[in-house]
């Protein structure tokens, strides 16, 4: 068991030793930059594999300056095939005030009497010696009522740009996009996704499309990380809630 302490102790003594001697050799010269290496280590070692559309036979007629399948004299830069990029363009700002109020009262009485039952009404009396009046035999009372009001106060704001892929071409023409950008700044990662279905003639001369003119539209905007942990409740706290039932 001492030996064990020992050998960490030395390990840790030798450890910050060398984590101290490598920042006395940074106050002069700063920190180190990183080896020239293959870009492929940032995308996580991993090839790359995205939606490409089908190998188009070019046919070239004779004198003709015209290929087949050109758009115009000059190569049109925008988006049309599957793979194609385009960019995106999300600004939201919304508001919403919302009100409710909601007041109901309700009363009911009931009172049901036999006066005379074929004479038998004298016969009561023997079977409930306390008495009972026949003209007035069954005697209900009702009350209810509730309250409840309702406010909605929100405000969005988002303004991002994106840069989308084309997945699918539909028989119509028009054009299903997604694409997803995640920023990591320190400790925290913001995850950006968009997808949507958009028509070709609503791209711009710049490869551009705003989101408002994306049908089935889905944006979404968070992250991950130290400062989000913080703000998000603990998992106990989730757990009670859930099970709570007030």
């Amino acid at each position: 068991m001492k030996a064990s302490l020992y050998l960490t102790s030395a390990l840790l003594v030798t450890a910050t030793a060398l984590s101290g001697c490598a920042s006395l050799r940074e106050i002069d010269s700063g920190p180190r930059l990183k080896e020239v290496q293959s870009p492929q280590y940032l995308s996580g070692q991993e090839p790359v594999t995205m939606p490409m559309p089908e190998v188009e036979q070019h046919i070239y007629a004779p004198g003709s300056l015209w290929r087949a399948g050109a758009r115009t004299f000059f190569a049109d830069q925008r988006a049309a095939r599957t793979g194609d990029i385009l960019t995106v363009l999300i600004e939201i700002d919304d508001s919403a005030d919302v009100s409710n109020s909601t007041d109901r009262s309700r009363q009911s009485a009931t009172n049901v009497g036999i006066p005379n039952i074929l004479g038998f009404e004298s016969k009561f009396a023997s079977v409930l010696p306390g008495g009972v009046d026949p003209s007035n035999l069954l005697t209900t009372q009702g009350t209810s009522s509730s309250n409840g009001t309702g406010t909605i106060a929100r405000q969005e704001r988002i303004q991002l740009t994106v840069a989308a892929i084309v997945t699918q071409v539909l028989p119509n023409g028009n054009l299903v996009v997604a694409g997803r950008q995640q920023v990591r700044v320190n400790q925290e990662v913001r995850d950006l996704t968009v997808a949507g279905v958009i028509r070709p003639e609503d791209i711009t001369a710049l490869n551009t499309v705003r989101h408002t003119q994306m049908a089935e539209a889905r944006i979404s905007y968070g992250g991950k990380g130290t400062l989000s942990a913080v703000q998000a409740p603990r998992w106990g706290q989730k757990g009670a809630d859930a099970i709570s039932p007030f």
